[in-house]
């Protein structure tokens, strides 16, 4: 036994570092094989966390409340009150309506219920403003949506050019250390020109600093797409790109054409034009002050009191009254017979049963002075609607404008792109050539870096003015709708 557990062990132990190394390798396996965050999950995610589109869906389900009460308020009202008390010294007795002077254990219950029939329409055109405002809050939700979307795409676009930006920023600063090495050998060996090595140097510098700038942008945008989406950074995640440059075409559609469906589609405008409806209807509101009140109502009421009693009749007696009669002279004293009672205390719930009081009716409330109340209430609200179209004709101006410029912004930076595509190719030629004279020394490290320099920049406006157009584009779409 003891030397099977010899042999054992290192079995057990040479067992246990295989799974760990095979485990090891999978996780490493697997962080190297990590698909990229696609701008649809980031989309997805941010619809699902984003606090701001959270804080959005309360306030509908708030008018949603509001609306479904003001459906209820059609129904009659029906209220119950009971109540039971004890009282000492002069009081009335609520069931003769007498006064004692007694302790008295009193106690009272009613039933009210009152419909209205008519109110100038006021709670119908409450209805229907809360449904507009309904309405207008879920059309806000969905702006809300829209605009996470808008966003989220816009901030994903802006991670996608800052990677490249840096990309570009760190092939342009591995680019300039190989000739630093290379004028680095030459200097060494004596054969080169020490005022090129130090200008290399410096280039690199500024390389370096380039590529930090650049680094420092592209981690801020993707803390900004984090924040968006309300959750934790990934480190070393990796964000799938989206169309390549020489796919990408002039856009078709007008200005005219996005602003018709801006004004057809896009959430925005649509609850701007909701809510100028519930305005209106708030107006009709107020003005059912001035009309009077029709309800019906109907009432059920009975008591209690200890001080009530039966008196049961027990038998008869004869007594005398203290009147008398004379007869010959003689007084004769005059009787009567008198009921005997007893006295007994009268249930609690008898008394209930007994004391029940109903009473059926219509009032009629007639508006006839209130200070001024229903006149300025109206004139508030009146206010209020013409603020709405107002609100209406500045988003619609506002939105035309914005469209307007969007569309040049667009159209400018799709011609700029394929310019600057074509300057990109006229400067890498050069640099090709300029690169191999001067690593032949045939030219100068001014010329080198002059043309390496034009070439770096013609790239990165080229970037840029891809990612704007296809920025632009988004938010065309956007105003769409879509």
């Amino acid at each position: 036994m003891k030397d099977f557990r010899i042999r054992k062990q290192p079995m057990r132990a040479a067992s246990y570092i295989m799974i760990c190394s095979l485990m090891f390798c999978l996780s490493v396996t697997g962080q190297e094989n990590k698909a990229p965050i696609t701008l649809e999950y980031c989309i997805e995610t941010a619809l699902q966390k984003n606090l701001d589109l959270k804080s959005a869906h309360l306030k509908t389900s708030t008018s949603r409340v509001n609306y479904r009460q003001s459906r209820l308020n059609l129904l009659p009202g029906a209220n119950a009150n009971y109540n039971l008390g004890v009282t000492n010294g002069r009081s009335i007795d609520p069931y003769t309506n007498s006064y004692l002077d007694q302790r008295l254990t009193f106690s009272n219950a009613g039933l009210q219920i009152n419909a209205v029939v008519f109110n100038g329409f006021r709670l119908l055109n409450t209805i229907r403003q809360n449904r507009y405002q309904l309405k207008a809050s879920e059309m806000e939700v969905r702006e809300a949506q829209q605009n996470l979307v808008l966003d989220v795409t816009l901030g994903y676009l802006q991670i996608l050019n800052n990677r490249e930006l840096l990309k570009q920023a760190r092939t342009r600063m591995q680019t300039t250390r190989k000739q630093l090495d290379r004028l680095g050998s030459l200097y060494r060996e004596g054969s080169g020109n020490p005022a090129d090595y130090t200008d290399m140097q410096g280039q690199l510098a500024l390389d370096q600093a380039t590529a930090i700038q650049a680094d420092n942008a592209y981690k801020g945008a993707v803390l900004n797409l984090y924040q968006l989406m309300n959750t934790e950074h990934i480190p070393h995640t990796d964000f799938a790109g989206v169309e390549p440059a020489d796919t990408m075409s002039r856009y078709t559609l007008s200005a005219d054409d996005v602003l018709a469906d801006a004004l057809a589609n896009l959430a925005a405008f649509k609850a701007k034009e909701l809510r100028l409806d519930a305005a209106r209807n708030g107006v009709k509101v107020a003005r059912a002050d001035y009309i009077p009140q029709i309800s019906v109502f109907g009432e059920l009421n009975t008591n209690y009191s200890s001080a009530a009693r039966f008196f049961n009749e027990t038998g008869t007696a004869i007594e005398e009254t203290g009147d008398f009669v004379t007869v010959d002279g003689q007084h004769y004293p005059v009787l009567r017979e008198e009921t005997l009672r007893a006295e007994e205390a009268i249930r609690y719930e008898d008394q209930f049963n007994n004391n029940l009081s109903s009473a059926i009716g219509i009032s009629v409330s007639v508006p006839v002075f209130n200070g001024f109340r229903a006149r300025n209430n109206v004139a508030l609200e009146k206010i209020k609607a013409e603020e709405s179209r107002v609100d209406l004709e500045n988003t619609r101006l506002q939105l035309t404008r914005s469209i307007e410029q969007a569309y040049i912004d667009m159209q400018s930076a799709f011609d700029r792109y394929h310019i600057l595509t074509a300057q990109v190719t006229a400067y890498e030629e050069s640099f090709r050539v300029n690169e191999v004279r001067f690593t032949n020394g045939v030219s100068n490290i001014v010329e080198y870096i002059t043309s390496k320099n034009n070439m770096d920049n013609a790239r990165i406006a080229q970037a840029n003015a891809k990612y704007e157009y296809l920025l632009r584009v988004r938010v065309l779409e956007y105003y769409r709708g879509l």
